[in-house]
C-alpha cells in the first residue's frame, strides 16, 4: 500500500515535517503484538519497537503508539526492522480505562474516520450496552454508525430495531447479515479509498464475518458462539488494520470484556440528550435525578415519558464518570514518580 492509500495528505505531511530526516519515513500502525509493531510504510511492510527516548517522554501508555497511529520510523538498509521515534498527533482515538485497579487510559484505535458498532439480534442483544459503546464512540471523535447482525436469531425485527433508533439520537442504524452478505450495500456506503473504519462490539456479534465479507477473503479467522448465551470466543485476539480492497481500511477489535468510560461526560451527555434537555427544567442547577425535589426527569418518567431503565443507564455512567474524575484527580495528587507503563 502506498501512503495515499493509508489516508496520508498535506496535513498529515506537515505533522511529520519536524521528524523527517535521513532514514526517517512516516508509516502507520497496523498491529501491535507483544512490544513489537507491524508498520505500513511506502510500499511495504516493516516490524519495529518503540524508541527509548518516546518511552522515556511518555507520561502513560496512551502516549506510545497504537494500531491506525501515524508514527516516525527509522529505518537502516541493513536491518529489517525499524525503531518508531515519534507519534504524530492523533485526529481520533477510541478511549478507555485499561482493564485493572490502576487508573490509566488505554488507546483501542486511532485516527478512526467512522465507528462500526456492532450488536447481535440474539441473547447478546443489550441496549445499556449499546448506550455505553455509543458513548465512547461519539467521545473518539469518529462518526458512529450501529451495525445490527443476528436478524434470524430475534423475534421482532422491527421493535428490536426501533429500540436502538429511538436511542441512537439520528445516527445511522443498519440491519445486516454478515453470513449471507445482506445489508452490505449500507455499510459500504461508510467506506472509501483512505478512510479508516474500526469495528467494535462484543465477541460473538460477527466482526470477523464482516470483515472478511467487505475485505473479499477469509482475513480473520470465525468461530462459532455458545448457545447459551451467544457469547463469542474471542476470534480476534488483538487489534490489526487492514485494507479493504477499493474501499480503504478497517481496524479489527477483540471482543471487550470490560467497557469503562474515559473523559466522556459530553459524549454521555449527546448520548442520552433528552434527559440532559430534561434536566435543564429541575429546580436545581445540580439535581442529581435522584430524591431531589421538583426534578423534570424523575416526573417525566412518572407521566411515562422516559423509560426507567433509561434514566438508570445514564445515572449509572454518571456516577461511574465522577468516580473516574475522583481517581484521576487522586493519582495527580501523589508523588511525581514516573508511572510504570503495562502493556494491554
Amino acid at each position: 500500500m502506498t501512503l495515499l492509500d493509508l489516508g496520508w495528505d498535506d496535513a498529515r505531511a506537515a505533522d511529520f515535517q519536524p521528524f523527517a530526516g535521513e532514514a526517517v519515513q512516516p508509516g502507520r500502525v497496523a498491529v501491535e503484538f507483544n512490544q513489537i509493531f507491524r508498520v505500513y510504510v511506502d510500499g511495504e511492510v516493516i516490524d519495529a519497537v518503540t524508541a527509548g527516548r518516546l518511552k522515556h517522554r511518555a507520561e502513560g501508555r496512551a502516549d506510545l503508539p497504537a494500531v491506525g497511529d501515524w508514527v516516525a520510523v527509522r529505518t537502516r538498509p541493513e536491518d529489517d526492522r525499524g525503531v518508531i521515534v515519534a507519534v504524530l498527533p492523533r485526529r481520533s482515538a477510541f478511549r478507555r480505562r485499561a482493564v485493572g485497579a490502576v487508573t490509566r487510559e488505554q488507546i483501542v484505535a486511532a485516527n478512526v474516520d467512522v465507528v462500526f458498532v456492532v450488536m447481535g439480534l440474539d441473547a447478546d442483544y443489550s441496549l445499556r450496552r449499546l448506550e455505553r459503546y455509543l458513548s465512547m464512540a461519539r467521545e473518539s471523535g469518529a462518526s458512529p454508525v450501529v451495525l445490527l447482525t443476528k436478524p434470524d436469531l430475534s423475534a421482532n425485527v422491527p421493535a428490536a430495531a426501533a429500540a436502538v433508533v429511538g436511542l441512537a439520537g439520528g445516527l445511522p442504524v443498519h440491519v445486516i447479515r454478515p453470513t449471507l452478505g445482506e445489508g452490505f450495500d449500507e455499510v459500504r456506503a461508510h467506506l472509501r479509498p483512505g478512510r479508516t473504519a474500526a469495528l467494535l462490539g462484543s465477541s460473538g456479534v460477527g466482526k470477523s464475518t464482516i470483515l472478511n465479507r467487505l475485505a473479499g477473503s477469509d482475513v480473520q479467522r470465525t468461530r462459532a458462539v455458545r448457545e447459551s448465551d451467544s457469547r463469542g470466543r474471542h476470534t480476534t485476539t488483538h487489534r490489526s488494520l487492514v485494507e479493504l480492497p477499493g474501499l480503504g481500511l478497517v481496524i479489527d477489535t477483540p471482543g471487550m470484556r470490560e467497557l469503562q468510560l474515559w473523559d466522556a461526560a459530553e459524549a454521555v451527555g449527546d448520548t442520552f440528550e433528552e434527559i440532559e434537555a430534561l434536566a435543564a427544567g429541575c429546580q436545581f442547577g445540580n439535581c442529581r435525578h435522584r430524591e431531589e425535589p421538583r426534578c423534570a426527569v424523575k416526573a417525566a418518567v412518572t407521566a411515562g415519558q422516559l423509560s426507567p431503565e433509561r434514566v438508570d443507564s445514564y445515572l449509572k455512567l454518571q456516577d461511574e464518570l465522577a468516580r473516574l474524575a475522583q481517581d484521576q484527580d487522586a493519582r495527580r495528587e501523589r508523588p511525581s514518580a514516573k508511572p510504570r507503563i503495562r502493556r494491554s
